[in-house]
């Protein structure tokens, strides 16, 4: 069992380093959807954090307990977000349809 957990724990590691290489052409390739998903965010610290947690394995109820959003902003941002193709599946579940990295919403990562 250690053996194997060992192998899933490099195999993220590998899969970390991955993404690390791949976000500039990610991020070259969903320009504009990003722009958008900054513009319908704002600036609003719960908004971006909640985006974060759009997964597709949370409710808006539990996105609202773990980041403090007004129920009617989360409403309304999911949506905007909806509308704008960038979520995909179920709105109760939101899940992002872009990948977006950690600092997405640090202004020095408005220069991707």
């Amino acid at each position: 069992m250690s053996e194997q957990s060992e192998l899933l724990k490099a195999v993220l590691e590998i899969q970390k380093l991955l993404e690390l290489l791949a976000e500039p052409a990610i991020a070259q390739r969903d320009a504009k959807l990003r722009s958008e998903l900054r513009q319908l965010v704002g600036t609003s610290v719960p908004k971006q954090k909640s985006v974060f947690l759009m997964n597709g394995e949370r409710t808006q109820v539990q996105i609202r307990g773990e980041t403090s959003v007004n129920q009617g902003h989360l409403s309304t941002l999911v949506s905007n977000l909806n509308k704008a193709k960038l979520l995909v599946g179920d709105a109760k579940l939101p899940k992002l349809a872009i990948s977006i990295p950690p600092n997405f919403f640090e202004s020095d990562a408005d220069s991707e």
